[in-house]
């Protein structure tokens, strides 16, 4: 995968739209006629005062209607913007705990174990200053594109610190988990970033740690953070 500048790796939040919901008794463009037939009034009954009135009334309805669509989109962006990481297609950490602490209470009502991953770069430092923080960014972009292209949609993927993220996997025990960590450190180590014709290849450190309800959520992220920092330690000493 090829990144030549800062702006390839910007990314574009889109909104959606959804429809406002409607009373059910006025329809969505309603006319005085419609709502004099809901009302059980003949349209011939009201004076032509009164039909202007509600005309303006009809009209001040559906601008609110409109208002209030955009107001409830806009809440959905912004909802959406304090949950995502700014730099990559991940959520960020407070947005993890969230997802982290519901699962522990599916996990503690069903005994359903699952699990999480912890990963760390290694030598992300010496990638900086070799090559720029703009090109440490677009690696970081990359392992995280790696990261969700290769886990279920139930599964969560968020950016825990600077270069550490982290995987929820849903329904998945401690071997599960061991088995998938290596999967995806293998398809990290096996993309290549090119950035301003520079070759970056990134290698992880990961540990994995699965749980049945017993734990806080701030419990359970140690424990991995510390499985991940024995695997870190191992590496080192086979170098």
């Amino acid at each position: 995968m090829e990144i030549r500048d800062r702006k390839s790796i910007e990314r574009v939040s889109s909104v959606r739209r959804g429809a406002a919901a409607r009373p059910a008794a006025v329809p969505a463009a309603a006319t005085p006629r419609d709502v004099l037939e809901v009302g059980g009034v003949s349209e011939a009954e009201l004076t032509p005062n009164v039909r202007r009135a509600l005309a303006t009334l009809m009209a001040e309805v559906d601008q609110l209607r409109g208002e209030l669509s955009e107001a409830r989109a806009r809440i959905g962006f912004l909802e959406k913007l304090v949950d995502e990481d700014p730099l990559m297609p991940v959520v960020n950490r407070r947005a993890f705990v969230r997802e982290l602490t519901r699962m522990l209470a599916f996990a503690r009502r069903y005994a359903v174990p699952a699990s999480i991953v912890y990963f760390d770069v290694n030598n992300m430092k010496q990638i900086n200053d070799a090559n720029g923080h703009a090109a440490g960014d677009a690696a970081l972009v990359a392992m995280a594109q790696v990261l969700v292209e290769n886990v279920r949609t139930t599964d969560v993927v968020g950016r825990l610190g600077g270069d550490e993220m982290g995987v929820l996997l849903v329904q998945a025990d401690q071997a599960h988990a061991e088995r998938k960590a290596a999967e995806l450190a293998a398809l990290i180590e096996a993309r290549e970033t090119i950035w301003q014709r520079v070759p970056i290849r990134l290698t992880v450190a990961f540990g994995a740690y699965a749980f049945a309800g017993s734990d806080s959520a701030s419990e359970i992220i140690e424990a991995a953070d510390r499985a991940m920092y024995r695997t870190k330690a191992t590496m080192k000493r086979v170098e």
